[in-house]
């Protein structure tokens, strides 16, 4: 069992397999990974959130003492997200042994934490020196968490982690996938994950319409169906051209 612990220390992939996940491509190359700031633009059902389950328990059993915290929009959506992270530890022959144990939050004899919060700005600030956050649902939470999040991995140069769909041309998860040159980005469409047939894509284009197709199974960034304006009008209306707005 020793020998067994140390190779999953030192590969991710097979500690993986051993919790029961046969990683896609994309999933192994995240794992083994040595990147800080990562974001996933990843269609539904493309494991995205198991795979930020998974570097999150992997932290917890082999960089202890650590912190882990999951952030989504709401309790109940970073609920969802443990309950990933508290099934893989399940199925871990000789994981470390559990302190305490919640549907919000797991301790580990080795001093190690992994919380679930939801996503508001006054619920993360009693949290420091976290050494992996990871923001679900990313494109949908407000930018005043993500100014409360960033100081958490000031003293540890952690590991954050922001995961979505898109949702519109607006926010941080916007703005980061567009500008931020420092950033791991990784995007995966249903036509990358071989568990999506085609015959269900057609199907869900028909019911959803085509602009939540489109945001939900290939990431891309549209405007929402709530604009007046499109992001294309507003931004042109906000350049400052130098000439007069009118004539006469």
């Amino acid at each position: 069992m020793l020998a067994r612990d140390l190779a999953r220390s030192l590969d991710p992939i097979e500690f993986a397999v051993d919790a029961g996940l046969d990683p896609d491509e994309w999933q192994r190359d995240l794992l083994i990974g040595d990147d800080r700031k990562i974001l996933l633009n990843c269609c539904r059902q493309s494991g995205k959130s198991t795979t930020a389950a998974m570097l999150a328990l992997h932290d917890a059993f082999y960089s202890a003492p650590s912190l882990t915290i999951l952030i989504s929009p709401s309790q109940r959506q970073s609920t969802e997200l443990f309950r990933k992270v508290a099934t893989f530890y399940h199925h871990v022959e000789g994981a470390p042994e559990a302190e305490l144990e919640s549907a919000l939050r797991l301790e580990l004899k080795n001093g190690s934490r992994i919380v679930s919060l939801p996503g508001s700005e006054a619920t993360v600030r009693g949290y420091s020196a976290a050494n992996t956050v990871v923001i679900d649902e990313a494109s949908r939470v407000p930018d005043d968490l993500i100014a409360a999040v960033r100081p958490m991995l000031a003293t540890t140069r952690g590991r954050m982690i922001g995961l979505s769909t898109p949702y519109g041309k607006r926010g941080w998860f916007y703005e980061t996938w567009e500008n931020g040159a420092d950033w791991k980005k990784v995007r995966i469409t249903a036509d990358d994950c071989p568990r999506i047939t085609p015959e269900f894509l057609e199907d869900e284009r028909r019911e959803m319409g085509e602009w939540l197709f489109r945001q939900e199974y290939y990431c891309e960034f549209v405007d929402t169906e709530e604009q007046f304006f499109s992001s294309a009008v507003i931004e042109a209306a906000l350049k400052d051209t130098g000439g007069p707005l009118w004539s006469g």
